[in-house]
């Protein structure tokens, strides 16, 4: 299946694969893979990598692998394999029957380093990592070979096989690649291929006291399964010849490997360092991999971001072959604008002040009628009540307002959505000082669709029935780093850039009704606040809700200023 080579979307690697196929040179096809270490959550780095690598298998016909990296049991766990299967799935992605891990060929890994020793072009070196690290020198000069190179084979056999034992400790012992050690490129000064490490597996157990360096794993990994696009980011692409050195050792497969790189996903305002997330988690700075103010798939889940919202990003940042950053706001409008065409819209007060309709009835309810979506005509309307009190939002009011704020005062109108037109006439107010209720008076020939008042108002005010609203906690989510490249000054510690307003919790904010059977996960547009999310953690005793994203860029804004 070729993809249309005049295409205006095409990129420079469907472009590649395109030709590959008019060549006829891929002999079982499109095969291309994910392959996440299971030692973290995925962010949205990985999220981009997952709509590439997917994307490609299913333009072209072919499929997708699911791999763990799974070479280090000193970091790995179990919680990460699942949360990584969820997220893969929660995007839209099927693996199929290919899952796979770099442990299922540990066995076939072992053998084949077996034959580069056996080649001459392995051996296992006695020196320390320091050492061995002194040894390789910098680019512009050779290194020096270590004492051990000219080992023998038989010699490196049996210790390697001892090393498989667990007869030496950690750190004695490496298995390296004979290859260059004058080459300029430092990954072909005679790499690490093994390592001495004495720790549990989560899948192999302690069966192995060896395990394979990446380098090592990954291209015969990709060898093994048939892949024939090994898509990787740019920070690989001098461990290209090291990738095709590996694969010229081994016998021949049906379908060799090639390995492409693309510029990985560099974000502003956010760190995607695996490292700085897990300090980030490990120093209570955030609630978890799946804090919302994290870039996690799980984080931008939880706070109600959309699998497709995510996918429209990452098509809309394409396919680079240089590092670029772009703009968090990118990703925040893909979120409104899929939100926009989904979401209910309803109404809630964050910060609340009562209003007294003095002139309505007393103990009477009404129910108004609002329509949901007005995207979706088919969305379908809902009833709200109303009643004699009300609550509307504190900086909607102003005791004396400028000319141009048009919203309420004293004296002057404004309608209530889907509901009447009413005027504030006077304000009560504590001890303090500080205004605690508006009494206004409505008119009962001004209500919503059946206006016979002749009025024209300015301002449009969404209010919650005092006597009917649910009482919930919202959660006012910002930017978690206020300096666009926190990671990026390397004499300061990124931790020293963190907002520390990027969490807000309104634990007296009031609902609409409706509101109170939300389920978590479920999605709203609270009129004229933003796009919210009831949180995991929501129950019907205590409703939470998790600011999405604004309705505008309010960021943009404030930085224009």
């Amino acid at each position: 299946m070729s993809h249309e080579a005049d295409s205006p979307s095409m990129n420079f690697l469907e472009a590649i694969i395109d030709e590959d196929l008019k060549k006829g040179t891929l002999t079982d096809g499109v095969v291309t893979r994910f392959p996440p270490e299971p030692n973290g959550y995925l962010h949205i780095g990985h999220a981009k990598s997952i709509c590439l690598n997917f994307g490609l298998g299913q333009t072209f016909g072919g499929r997708t692998h699911l791999r763990f990296d799974d070479t280090n049991p000193a970091t790995e766990d179990t919680e990460y394999v699942e949360a990584i299967q969820q997220d893969i799935k929660w995007l839209g992605f099927d693996w199929g029957d290919h899952l796979h891990f770099a442990s299922d060929y540990f066995e076939q890994l072992y053998d084949y380093a077996c034959d580069l020793i056996k080649a001459g072009k392995a051996y296992v070196d006695d020196s320390t990592l320091e050492e061995i690290r002194s040894m390789r020198g910098v680019p512009t000069s050779p290194g020096q070979e270590s004492p051990f190179r000219s080992r023998s084979a038989e010699e490196n056999l049996d210790l390697f096989q001892r090393m498989r034992n667990g007869e030496f400790e950690e750190g004695s012992k490496v298995l390296r690649a004979k290859i260059d050690m004058s080459s300029p490129n430092m990954h072909m000064r005679d790499p690490i291929m093994y390592r001495i490490l004495k720790k549990h597996h989560h899948r192999t157990g302690d069966k192995w006291s060896i395990y394979p360096m990446y380098d090592w794993a990954h291209g015969q990994s990709d060898a093994i399964e048939g892949i024939s696009h090994s898509i990787c980011t740019l920070e690989f692409e001098v461990h290209r010849p090291l990738y095709e050195w590996f694969l010229d050792q081994l016998p021949t497969f049906p379908q060799r490997p090639r390995q492409y790189e693309f510029a990985r996903l560099n974000l502003s305002y956010t760190v995607t360092s695996k490292r700085k997330l897990n300090e980030l988690v490990t120093s209570g700075i955030v609630n978890g991999w799946d804090d919302p103010r994290m870039p996690t798939i799980a984080g931008m889940r939880r706070r109600g971001y959309t699998a497709k919202a995510i996918r429209n990003f990452s098509e809309r940042v394409g396919v680079a072959r240089r590092e670029n950053v772009i703009d968090l706001s990118l990703l925040e409008f893909s979120v409104r604008e899929d939100l926009n065409k989904t979401t209910h819209r309803v109404m809630a007060v964050l910060d609340p002040l009562k209003v007294t309709i003095t002139n309505y009835p007393e103990g009477q309810t009404e129910d108004l009628m609002l329509e949901n979506t007005p995207e979706d005509p088919e969305a379908g309307s809902r009833a709200v009540p109303f009643s004699r009190n009300i609550l509307i939002e504190h900086g909607d009011f102003m005791e004396n307002p400028p000319r141009k704020f048009f919203r309420l005062g004293v004296g002057r109108e404004v309608r209530l959505k889907g509901a009447y037109i009413i005027k504030c006439e006077d304000v009560v107010k504590n001890e303090a000082g500080e205004i605690v209720e508006l009494l206004c008076t409505y008119d009962p020939n001004s209500k919503s669709g059946a206006d016979t008042s002749g009025k024209k108002v300015k301002g449009t005010l969404h209010w919650v029935s005092e006597d009917h609203a649910i009482k919930a906690e919202v959660r006012q989510y910002d930017r978690l780093f206020k300096d666009e490249d926190p990671a990026g000054h390397k004499e300061q510690d990124f931790k020293e850039f963190l907002n520390e307003n990027s969490l807000t919790v309104l634990e007296h904010a009031y609902l609409e009704p409706s509101l109170k059977e939300a389920k978590p996960g479920e999605r709203f547009q609270f009129m004229r606040k933003g796009y919210y999310c009831v949180d995991l953690d929501s129950t019907p005793e205590k409703q939470i809700f998790n600011l999405t994203v604004t309705l505008k860029d309010s960021w943009a804004k404030m930085q224009k200023k």
